[in-house]
């Protein structure tokens, strides 16, 4: 058995609103263990027995798409990997004034795109770096989502893909 942590892209935001009770039920009749939901922005943490991860994800989608009518979009990672993403954050995350983030991405072309628009941020609101298949975002509170970096996450293309969660959220993941 691994541990498990899915992070839906797109839910409770948008119009997409999916209640975490609901949430962890789907999970538990797709036949996942000890399944919890964290916050109310799609995370879900649960135990499966899978060989191939891409095959769970797809599950995984197609089952949130089928229940809740939406196109759903995950970024599936063992736990033990969202620790070490935790440990190796880059940045001071008690930086009064900034929000440490992390950008999970299942295609890696996506984040090197990503990755090369971080020359052009303006450090003293933004700065990105490159993690082991993540980036490393930290961001001043008063530019948040009007943040240059953040509205190129926005785009379409990178829907599918991404999705960034604040290191608070995963360090309660954890």
């Amino acid at each position: 058995m691994t541990r498990f942590v899915a992070l839906l892209r797109g839910v409770n935001v948008g119009g997409i609103s999916i209640k975490s009770a609901d949430l962890a039920e789907l999970f538990r009749t797709l036949g996942f263990e000890n399944v919890r939901t964290v916050l109310a922005s799609g995370n879900v943490v649960f135990d499966a027995d899978a060989p191939d991860d891409a095959a769970l994800k797809l599950r995984i989608e197609t089952a949130l798409t089928e229940r809740f009518g939406y196109d759903a979009w995950i970024v599936l990672e063992p736990l033990s990997r969202v620790q070490s993403v935790i440990e190796r954050f880059p940045f001071d995350a008690q930086l009064d004034g900034w929000h440490p983030y992390v950008l999970f991405s299942s295609d890696a072309a996506s984040l090197a795109e990503l990755l090369a628009a971080a020359p052009t941020l303006d450090p003293a609101d933004e700065i990105v770096v490159e993690g082991n298949g993540v980036l490393y975002w930290h961001c001043r509170r008063e530019v948040g989502v009007n943040s240059a970096f953040s509205k190129l996450t926005a785009k379409a293309r990178f829907r599918s893909s991404t999705t960034n969660r604040n290191l608070r959220t995963l360090m309660k993941l954890a």
